[in-house]
Formats: structure tokens, C-alpha cells, sequence
């Protein structure tokens, strides 16, 4: 009877689980995660690392910013160089005439770049791989070779020193004509051809059906192209003879003097101006990784 006892415990005592070695592919997976992952951290830190200097010598006194060694964090906090900014330039005024400089070439720059894009993509018209050929030779034109004749011919127009004079020569655009063009050629034309089907004309199948659907390649190019004039330095510097019609990079570069460079009213100066850009693209980053996607510019 014993051994029976003994004989049924031992077959219904559960044998201990076995120890399974991990694959080494998935060992080897695992490494390279966590190696991808602090190279990652490492270049976003490299990347951010001017910005985060920027934001931390605004705050400085000017006694901390000139010190040796240098440091990072403040060694005393302070407002005045925001302050002074305010004081020392009109920058209410320059932040006016960025927001309108940047803001109206983005707007008019979609339109006139969105409609030359569809007629490049869509329309089959002769010469259209010549007008191609031509936006491409002036996306490779550096925008310096054409700086001193066109300040000329707004100067005979009696444009300079406006902002006007400055909005005009930036309505269109090559690189905005070629990447709504990629994009555009990545939409099904079946949309399209249903609507010429029912009647449509050319100028509401574009403003029906293919500007809805490009939206996310309308903002993408709208962060490029509002950036871009936002953050332009020599353009409204040679535009504008005075500070009430420049724009805020040409009014901040007046603290960088030939001898002394202000770098708290400077640095002050360009964290303000950096906060639209920043939040513009916060507003689109999904919109933004959606239309470099499709666009083929990766």
C-alpha cells in the first residue's frame, strides 16, 4: 500500500519547468535596440544643443554670459535682457512685419506653386517637359545671382522699403512647384476622370477634388516655405532702409556690432522669434511626416 502511495505521488508531482536559452539572433536584435537607442539620444541631444544654449544664456546676465569656462546652466536667472529688447528696438513692430512678410508669401506661394504644380502634372499641354526642364534650372539657380537686378527692377517700381516689395518676388517658388508636382503625381486619377465624366472643368476638379486630398503635401510646404521666410536674414535686409520696415532677423542683427556682439539681447531677441516656428510645426508634425512620405523628398 506504501509503495502505491509513493508510486501515485511521484507521477502527479509536476516536473520543474525547463530553462529555454534565448535565440542569439534575438540576443543580437536586443543589442542593437538599446545601441540604436542612446545613438539616437546622443544625436538629438547634438541636434538640440544649440537651442537648449540659446534658451539658457536668454536668461544670463551679461556678467555670466562673457565668464570663463562657460557654463550651461545659469548661474544667476534673469528677465532684463527680454526686457531690453523691447526697449531697445521696436519689436512689436518687426514681429508685425515678420508675421506678415512670411505669413502672405506662404499663403500666396501655395497657390500660385499648387496651381503650376497641377498643370505640370495633370494637364498635357505641349512644351510641358520644357517648362519642367526650366523649374528645375531655376531650383538649381543660387538665389544670389539674381539679387542685384532684381533690387533694380523693384527699385524702377518704387517697391523698395515696402513690404510689398518684399512679398512680390516671393509668390511662386521653384522647389514648391516640383514637390506639389510629386505629389500630385501620387494621386489616383480615377477621382478626376469621374469628374470630367460629370462635366467638371479643370479649375473645380483642382479646387474640388485635388486640393482636399493634398493637404497634407499643402502644409508640409507651408512649414518649409513660412520657416524659410521667417528666418530670412538677407533678403529684408537689403529691402528695408529703416528698422519700422525690416523684419525681425534684420532687426536683431543690430546687436551684433563690429566690436561688441550683445549676446543676451541676441539670444533674448531670437528665442521670441523661434516660438511660431515651433508651434507651427507642432500644429502639423502629422501632416508634416505624412507629406514628405508621399512625396518621394525623403
Amino acid at each position: 500500500m506504501t509503495t502505491t502511495l509513493e508510486t501515485t505521488r511521484t507521477s502527479t508531482t509536476p516536473e520543474p519547468p525547463r530553462r529555454t536559452r534565448t535565440p542569439s539572433y534575438l540576443r543580437t536584435q536586443s543589442v542593437w535596440t538599446w545601441v540604436t537607442a542612446i545613438a539616437g539620444i546622443i544625436i538629438a541631444i547634438g541636434v538640440l544643443l544649440p537651442i537648449i544654449w540659446m534658451t539658457f544664456t536668454a536668461f544670463k546676465p551679461e556678467s555670466d554670459i562673457v565668464s570663463y569656462p562657460p557654463t550651461l546652466w545659469p548661474r544667476e536667472f534673469t528677465l532684463q535682457h527680454f526686457v531690453d529688447v523691447w526697449d531697445r528696438i521696436p519689436f512689436a513692430r518687426l514681429y508685425v512685419n515678420t508675421i506678415v512678410f512670411a505669413g502672405s508669401v506662404t499663403l500666396i506661394s501655395l497657390l500660385f506653386d499648387s496651381m503650376a504644380a497641377y498643370a505640370l502634372a495633370r494637364i498635357d499641354f505641349k512644351g510641358r517637359n520644357v517648362v519642367l526642364v526650366l523649374v528645375l534650372l531655376l531650383l538649381m539657380l543660387p538665389f544670389q545671382v539674381t539679387l542685384i537686378p532684381l533690387y533694380d527692377l523693384l527699385n524702377g517700381f518704387g517697391l523698395t522699403n515696402t513690404l510689398p516689395g518684399m512679398i512680390i518676388p516671393r509668390m511662386t517658388n521653384a522647389f514648391g512647384i516640383f514637390f506639389l508636382r510629386q505629389f500630385f503625381l501620387s494621386l489616383p486619377k480615377d477621382l478626376e476622370e469621374a469628374a470630367r465624366v460629370d462635366g467638371a472643368s479643370e479649375w473645380r476638379i483642382y479646387s474640388r477634388v485635388i486640393m482636399p486630398l493634398a493637404r497634407p503635401a499643402l502644409l508640409t510646404l507651408g512649414l518649409f516655405h513660412f520657416q524659410y521666410n521667417w528666418n530670412d536674414l538677407l533678403w529684408p535686409l537689403i529691402m528695408s532702409a529703416d528698422v519700422a520696415s525690416a523684419t525681425l532677423p534684420a532687426g536683431l542683427a543690430l546687436f551684433m556690432g563690429q566690436h561688441v556682439v550683445e549676446y543676451g539681447l541676441l539670444m533674448a531677441g531670437s528665442l521670441l522669434a523661434l516660438l511660431p516656428v515651433i508651434v507651427f510645426f507642432l500644429l502639423i508634425q502629422r501632416s508634416f511626416v505624412a507629406g514628405i512620405a508621399t512625396t518621394g523628398l525623403k
